[in-house]
């Protein structure tokens, strides 16, 4: 999931098992790929689908979807930014720690809300394709229990 490594392997006459850097660089961000979803009519948890500007807009988002919420960092991965809140108090807590995390890890501190799923089921489907049309389905995965809320 890192469009420079990918965008590097294209470079250097390499071939990168993977999407195009460019189609990496725009689903990186969640809050834009959250937008492409919603533009591609596709069902989304609901949440709020811009950068939240402080943990008061923050507030006012998760009252509006009901708590409890996932604050999630905008350029986040790996579960890093994330974080369950159960009220405008942990909210409150969470917002600018979390921001500060998402700002030193990925050099973007833009977070957003989602309403927290409890108990979910984190399920790949796993294809490998090529550029001549060949795909192969190799299973699906149960990844559910992952550190960190990772998806």
């Amino acid at each position: 999931e890192n469009a420079d490594f990918a965008r590097s392997c294209e470079e250097a006459g390499l071939i990168f098992i993977g999407p195009k850097p460019e189609i990496i660089q725009q689903m990186g961000n969640k809050v834009e790929a959250r937008k492409k979803m919603e533009q591609a009519g596709l069902p989304l948890v609901p949440g709020f689908s811009r950068p939240l500007i402080d943990s008061a807009e923050a507030a006012a988002v998760a009252e509006k979807i009901g708590y409890p919420v996932m604050l999630k960092a905008a350029a986040g991965g790996g579960g890093i930014g994330m974080q369950a809140v159960a009220n405008e108090d942990e909210l409150t807590k969470a917002f600018e720690g979390n921001q500060k995390r998402a700002q030193l890890f990925f050099g973007n501190g833009d977070m957003f809300i989602e309403k927290l799923i409890e108990k979910p089921r984190h399920i790949e489907i796993q294809v490998l394709a090529d550029s001549f049309g060949n795909a192969v389905y190799l299973w699906e995965r149960e990844c559910s229990v992952q550190r960190r809320h990772q998806k």
